[in-house]
């Protein structure tokens, strides 16, 4: 369900903000699972993002600016 409060716009501007920099998330993963995850906001594209979650280059996970709309991904701190 969408959270009242933000745009698709503010949330997009939120996360440019973000970019390069080292975020903790909560992840809603469906069927009362949740994750935490640390990692740095390496790209930013028109209709998702991407973070880097480790040492090697090839953990990387890609979210939608809706998943953090909805409140599937939460920032932590922010």
């Amino acid at each position: 369900m969408r959270k009242a409060g933000m745009s698709i716009n503010e949330v997009k501007e939120k996360i440019l903000s973000l970019k390069g920099r080292e975020v903790e998330m909560n992840i809603n993963r469906g069927r009362k699972k949740f994750e935490s995850l640390s990692g740095i906001i390496k790209d930013v594209y028109p209709s998702v993002f991407t973070v880097e979650t480790g040492e090697s280059k090839s953990s990387v996970q890609t979210f939608s600016y809706y998943d953090v709309l909805c409140g599937n991904v939460i920032f932590v701190g922010e």
